[in-house]
């Protein structure tokens, strides 16, 4: 089942089911975007608005895309504030919903399902000036070392959407290659314990 397909068919319980990497990622995005604000954001792999409505408070319009209609649709019951902009697109191919430049992109769990990196940051590029940050929140690549992966249940078994691994200096070096550089880099953790494996990694960039 391709990723498309697979949100398609998870958004029916994507906000209900127990999803430890969602929170937690949540709680990344607020932590380390709770003290900035910003004209335009770009949020990338908006799902069913889960950080759509929080980015609201720090930005002042919104352009939410993600692959899944039916993700999107979810998020579009909950969400009716004018200035948010729900698009179905598809970041692997032109970047035709993207019309101007942003000061805030955010890219939350949804870059483990992209193979290829710097492309994703090379058109970041073409839609940030410089000063620009770039928020990545993703499962640990400790966690995908153990085999962890974007997957819930259904009635005919637990279905794993596609993912590729990615070394914290593949995001580092696909962001340098494009002219960001590197301001923060955090790790959160289960229940905050450090003791444990962390769940996720998050990482703010800024345009040169």
């Amino acid at each position: 089942m391709n990723v498309q397909e697979a949100y398609n068919n998870w958004s029916h319980q994507y906000d209900t089911n127990h999803n430890k990497t969602r929170d937690l990622e949540a709680v990344a995005l607020q932590t380390t975007l709770s003290n900035m604000r910003f004209d335009n954001c770009l949020e990338i792999g908006c799902g069913t608005g889960k950080n759509t409505s929080w980015l609201l408070t720090r930005a002042t319009a919104i352009t939410a895309i993600d692959l899944s209609e039916a993700m999107l649709a979810k998020a579009k019951e909950k969400i009716t504030d004018p200035q948010i902009q729900f698009i179905q697109a598809d970041i692997t191919t032109e970047w035709l919903f993207a019309t101007k430049q942003y000061q805030l992109v955010t890219c939350s769990l949804v870059l483990e399902h992209i193979e290829n990196l710097e492309s994703v940051f090379k058109k970041i590029a073409t839609v940030t000036d410089a000063g620009a940050l770039v928020y990545i929140g993703e499962l640990h690549p400790f966690k995908q070392y153990n085999g962890s992966k974007a997957r819930y249940e259904t009635e005919n078994g637990v279905q794993i959407v596609t993912c590729f691994n990615h070394h914290i200096t593949d995001f580092t070096l696909a962001a340098t290659a494009n002219d960001f550089e590197l301001l923060q880099i955090h790790e959160f953790f289960d229940d905050d314990n450090r003791m444990a494996i962390p769940r996720i990694l998050s990482l703010l960039f800024r345009k040169k």
